[in-house]
């Protein structure tokens, strides 16, 4: 990977000054860096959210869900080159799809609008990937993660969905329904997203994998909502993450059965040939 993390220099050359933008005294980060945020009537949450995203970062795209609260004003007076991008369809896949979309940068950051996240663990994110890695995946149960956040059958739920998908796709996750995750613009292309609801994260960790990407887990603490409640049902939205990897499944399984018959097709196709000529 050519983009790295720099020592940042007091004394550098006035023609790449704009260059690199600085972490610290001590870094400083060439690829630009976008914040995706998808927000629905989030306007009391926002001065959380944006009170501890970094000053450093490229750009923060909202994704507005029709939000009757004075989202999109908070969002503008809290940061004034916010862009703000309007959602046509519904979910949270839908939203996160649109902002991606929509981001300029070379590097994705997903940030879920209640405050439940702290942003100055996006520097971890962006590390991870700047020192090699494609897919920075938060993980609330690595070592030195926490949540303040999930019941005890939210947590049993996603440590059955967690085995079945390292279990079924060869991955090595800790965590898998989690929404504070960071990756390469170039990722985009080799996943192609196309669900719309709570699933999305389920699905970009299951095709990461079956991409050959590699991840880095960063640990990652969730905090409460701090304001309103969650549209995550635990029962409805674990059922379709459950029906994504059995479809995820089923896929490969059916791309594996197409490259065994590939070469035996050729085979008989080539003695065909023969018997022509």
């Amino acid at each position: 990977m050519s983009s790295v993390l720099r020592p940042a220099s007091t004394g550098q050359d006035p023609t790449t000054a704009g260059a690199y933008r600085p972490i610290s005294s001590h870094l400083a980060i060439a690829p630009p860096v976008s914040v995706v945020i998808p927000a629905m009537n989030e306007a009391e949450n926002l001065p959380y959210v944006f009170k501890t995203l970094p000053s450093w970062i490229h750009e923060v795209v909202l994704v507005d869900g029709n939000s009757t609260d004075g989202t999109v004003e908070v969002a503008r007076e809290l940061w004034p080159d916010v862009k703000v991008v309007e959602q046509r369809g519904k979910g949270k896949g839908d939203a996160l799809i649109t902002g991606f979309a929509a981001a300029t940068g070379d590097i994705i950051v997903m940030v879920d609008a209640d405050g439940s996240a702290d942003g100055n663990e996006i520097v971890s994110y962006v590390s991870a990937l700047v020192s090699g890695a494609d897919f920075a995946k938060g993980s609330r149960f690595a070592n030195g993660g926490g949540t303040d956040d999930m019941t005890p059958i939210r947590k049993l739920g996603n440590w059955a969905l967690c085995t079945a998908v390292n279990r079924k796709f060869g991955a090595r996750y800790t965590d898998l329904c989690y929404g504070y995750n960071a990756f390469w613009r170039h990722c985009l292309d080799k996943i192609e997203l196309d669900c719309t609801g709570f699933e999305i994260e389920t699905l970009i960790n299951i095709r990461v994998v079956k991409a050959g990407l590699k991840v880095q887990e960063i640990p990652s603490h969730e905090y409460l909502r701090i304001h309103g409640t969650s549209n995550l049902r635990a029962v409805r939205d674990g059922l379709r993450v459950l029906k994504v990897i059995l479809r995820e499944r089923s896929n490969r399984r059916a791309l594996r059965r197409r490259e065994q018959h590939s070469p035996m097709l050729d085979s008989v196709l080539d003695s065909t040939r023969g018997e022509v000529s």
